[in-house]
């Protein structure tokens, strides 16, 4: 990846941050964005030299023609972005006000196809490229307390591998990334139901993966042309091969988990 410009949203912290390190340790060129400038610049800082901070609302749709012709224009050209910016939900369906659908579609799912619809047809022109979406473990089952993240990461595949159907060959390479739990600001930064922000983080996050350790089992994705990983251990790689394997299996195990209470105890850990 040496000299390759590469686009990270959402890499102010978490996954995001990790994976501009691992980019960076690789030779590559970055554009850093996210909302938090001063995390932003503590990201750039470890990065070094080559590094361009880019901070803007991933949901201010209007801006982005002329967002993503400065990032083309810094270097003349985009070789791979990353779609990870995104927020999740502690919440039951049945007590979430809709506007958290729509602020949680609205960052995780329309933002990022927002994103991409304006760089692609530039990366088509320029031969093709790498593009990198996180989704998660809760985009391939629906899991309790996460029914707007579990909609919009759905979502994310979905877009996804339909643009990598529709111009793998022409040079563009789609890797969908599901983690499961990594310690990141995730559940700290998730939504409860009346849209306020939880404010607190959780065990099974806090004994989740690193994020540098998900990072390089992304990049080892990509070298290995990989169209879809799982980064995700015990219980959370369970839901996601049973979801393939025996969906009727796993739709019973999540309904007697919420039957027994056990949707209350997620409240405070499970899937991103």
């Amino acid at each position: 990846m040496k000299d390759q410009i590469w686009w990270v949203t959402g890499a102010s912290s978490g996954i995001g941050a990790a994976l501009a390190r691992a980019l960076t340790a690789r030779g590559a060129k970055l554009i850093l964005s996210g909302r938090n400038i001063a995390a932003l610049e503590a990201v750039a800082k470890d990065c070094g030299a080559g590094t361009m901070i880019l901070p803007f609302e991933a949901t201010d749709y209007a801006a982005l023609p002329a967002i993503v012709r400065q990032a083309w224009d810094w270097q003349g050209r985009i070789d791979g972005l990353v779609n990870n910016a995104g927020i999740s939900q502690r919440s039951l369906a049945i007590e979430t006000d809709f506007s958290v659908y729509q602020r949680i579609i609205g960052v995780d799912l329309l933002a990022p196809i927002a994103l991409t619809q304006q760089l692609l047809p530039r990366m088509i022109e320029a031969g093709g490229g790498q593009i990198i979406a996180i989704s998660s473990v809760a985009g391939i089952a629906g899991v309790p307390l996460r029914s707007a993240y579990s909609a919009a990461k759905h979502g994310l595949i979905g877009y996804h591998d339909a643009v990598r159907a529709e111009n793998e060959h022409l040079g563009l390479k789609v890797l969908v990334v599901a983690p499961g739990s990594v310690r990141t600001n995730v559940s700290r930064n998730a939504l409860n139901a009346d849209g306020s922000v939880r404010g607190e983080s959780d065990t099974a996050i806090d004994n989740g993966l690193s994020p540098d350790d998900a990072a390089a089992q992304m990049l080892a994705a990509v070298d290995a042309g990989k169209r879809e990983i799982v980064v995700a251990e015990g219980m959370e790689a369970a839901i996601a091969d049973l979801r393939r394997s025996d969906p009727d299996a796993l739709f019973d195990r999540m309904s007697v988990m919420v039957q027994a209470g056990y949707a209350q105890q997620m409240k405070a850990g499970g899937t991103a």
